[in-house]
Formats: C-alpha cells, structure tokens, sequence
C-alpha cells in the first residue's frame, strides 16, 4: 500500500513537522518549537502571543476571539515538550515522523501529545472555513515542561496577569490513548505526594543483633506501606466498575544507605512515588504513615518533596454547561466515552486548583499504548479522525 495519500494531506504535512522538532527534555530549546508555532498562526490569519512566565519557558497562545468577548473563554491546552527516547530501542528514528504502509507516523510526542496540538488548530481551519464564528474567544495554548511537572509551565503561567486576563471559564487538556473502543475523558486528577524516609538507628558490627536499626525499622514502615498497596490491588481486582485512577498507588522508587557489608549503617533512605486517590482521607493517612513511624521506633525523619492538595473535580453532570455541550457532540459524532479520573498527571490539574473546570480528551482509540515508550506512534486516519471530532467538540463548547 502507498503511503502517498498521508504524505500529501496537508494536515498530515504539518503534524509532522511539528513531529519532527525535538522538544525533547532535558533542557528544551523552544525556539524552533515558538517559530513553527507562529507560522500556524499567521496561516490561520489568527494572532499569536509569547509570553514568558520564566525565562527560556515560552508559554504560545493562538487566539480566536469570539463574537460575544465579554464571556469567559475557553483553553484548547497542550504542552509542546516531550520525554526523552533510546533511539536503538526504536525501529524508526524517533524525530523522523516515518509513515509505514499501515499509515502509522512514528514519532516522539505522536500520542504524548503533539498530536492534540496540531488537531485543535485542524480543527480550527475546518471551522474557520464553513463561515463558523465562536460565541465565546478560543485560546490554543502551548505550555513547555509538563513532562517534567510544570513547575516552570502551567503552573507559572495561571500565576501571571497575562493568564488573568484571560478569563479563563473552561479548559480542555489531554487524554489517554485508548486501546478499545472508548474514549477516555479525565474529569480529575490524583494528588501526586513524593515521599522521603531518613531512617536512623544503631550502628555497629555486621555480627551483632543491635537494637533499633535503620535497616528493622526501613522493613516495618515498608511492610505497612505494602500491605497498603496490596489492598488497593485487591480492590481492583474486585471491583470492575474502577480502574487504577480510582485507587491509591505506592512505589518504592528509591532506597539508598549503607557503606560496607559487614558495617550497620547509622541511616538509610526510601523514596516512594504515591498518587492519592480522590476519595482518601488524606489527613488520617499521612497520621497512619507518622503511626507507622513511631511503631517502628521512631528517629525516622519524614519530609515531602512533592504533596499535592486536594482539587474538586470537574462536575460530569447537567450542573456543568460545558460537560453537557461537550456530551452532545460526542453523542452526536457516535463515539463512546468513558470519563475516568486521570492515572499520572496533567496541566490540568493547575486550571482545576484556580476553581475553573477542566477535562483531558485525546481523540484515540483502538490504539496501541505507546505514550512514553519506544516506538510510539499513531495512525494518519485516527489523526485525521480526530480533527473532525474537534470540530464538533470545540463547535458547541465556543457555543455554551
């Protein structure tokens, strides 16, 4: 089979230029990201604006003002970087945006997320072209560092007057690749807490049985800290109305301490990657986990590099214009979503913390899940499929 009628599609020219900019972390020089950007802008006859909440961190919203402006507006949010790649793991160069006979485009940021980039401005052609003019003004933005947390992105960008002035009523964001028949919609997000241990005990001779070490008392507090796992696996195992979003998930990411075999260390340290579950009680688990501690013997420091508070979730109900103008059209275009709260994390989460709703929507189904791993991927016709399906969407919710 050809590959000619992708190549020469002219949406499909544009995703994968976009494709091939390596806005790859660490260290993204934007400027060729900001410079493609722009040249979009200019050939949708739209303005563009780059703004710099940080330096080197270029925040680039397309604007698509509406015919009532006073209304508060909607974000289409992307972020423009993507995660680092092993290129020998990869069977097609990683930033070549290759097309194999299946029509599938290899590319890092095909699925994670430059896809959902290019579509809304597709979308907005498509739009633009039958006459259609927005009720409410259209901000396409492209945020940086999102793939490192947003710390310097999303989360400086909603601080900024530039943002304020944006007035901001409705967000949509990324969603995940689906491999069934369903279209997953994020209505939430789980809380990311990034937990240390510094345990400290007795030090000694390899020999003895010394009270109170650090090693005793890693195992207790990791004991407990598994057995909290194991419950939340055995939920899911028993209940197949949820998924992992639902649920609390604990690893132990890093664990370090020690200087020679037969020496007891004064310390060790445990890291644990922990994303809190929406309906847990966040106050009587970090009790549980200080309880744990003290079980243990105590001397065990407990600091958090990272620990999100509780947001609302965005409503999925008729009290939510927004959820019911996007539920029409996905109605209306036959498509069977399912709205889960969110596994990792988006930008998202930063647009929910200011009270504004907010949905993560990825227009891929029947996919295989590449999103971080090699070889990803995602097929010209589902690309294409989905600028048609945010048509619809971005129609009736510029309409609200």
């Amino acid at each position: 089979m050809s590959t000619e009628k992708w190549e020469d599609n002219e949406e499909i020219k544009i995703f994968r230029e976009y494709l091939r900019i390596a806005t790859v972390q660490p260290n993204v020089d934007y400027t060729e990201c900001v410079e493609f950007l722009k040249r979009q802008a200019h050939s949708l006859d739209l303005p563009v604006d780059v703004v710099y909440p940080v330096e080197k961190k270029p925040v680039v919203v397309i604007k698509w003002v509406g015919s009532e402006p006073e209304l508060p507006s909607i974000i289409l949010n992307s972020h423009t970087d993507v995660v680092p790649v092993f290129p020998e793991k990869w069977t097609h160069e990683p930033f070549s945006a290759d097309i194999d006979e299946e029509g599938r485009i290899f590319a890092r940021g095909t699925q994670d997320m430059k896809s959902v980039g290019t579509q809304y401005l597709g979308a907005i052609r498509l739009l633009k072209a039958a006459g259609f003019q927005p009720k409410r003004t259209i901000n396409v933005t492209f945020v940086p560092d999102e793939e490192i947390g947003g710390e310097l992105g999303m989360q400086e960008f909603v601080k900024t007057e530039y943002y304020k002035n944006l007035n901001v009523g409705f967000s949509l964001d990324e969603g995940g690749t689906s491999e069934t028949d369903l279209f997953y919609v994020f209505y939430a997000e789980r809380m990311r807490w990034g937990m240390k241990l510094n345990f400290g005990g007795t030090a000694g001779h390899g020999s003895m049985l010394l009270p109170n070490t650090a090693g005793v008392k890693l195992n207790y507090v990791l004991n407990k800290l598994s057995e909290f796992r194991e419950s939340q696996v055995q939920r899911l195992a028993r209940d197949q109305t949820i998924n992992i979003g639902d649920v609390t998930t604990i690893n132990l990411t890093q664990l370090s301490g020690g200087v020679q075999s037969n020496v007891v260390p004064p310390h060790f340290e445990a890291v644990f990657d922990m994303r809190l579950s929406i309906t847990l009680d966040v106050v009587a688990f970090e009790k549980q986990i200080h309880d744990w501690c003290e079980e243990a013997g105590g001397g065990i420091e407990i600091t958090f590099d990272e620990k999100e508070p509780y947001v609302e979730p965005t409503k999925i109900d008729d009290s939510n214009p927004f959820w019911v103008a996007f539920k029409a059209a996905t109605d209306e275009l036959g498509l069977n979503i399912y709205p889960i709260v969110c596994p990792g994390a988006t930008d998202s989460r930063n647009i929910r913390a200011q009270g504004i709703p907010a949905f993560g929507f990825s227009p891929i189904r029947n996919t295989t899940m590449r999103i971080h791993d090699h070889d990803e991927f995602l097929g010209a016709d589902t690309y294409l499929k989905g600028i048609e399906i945010y048509k619809k969407i971005l129609s009736n919710l510029a309409n609200v």
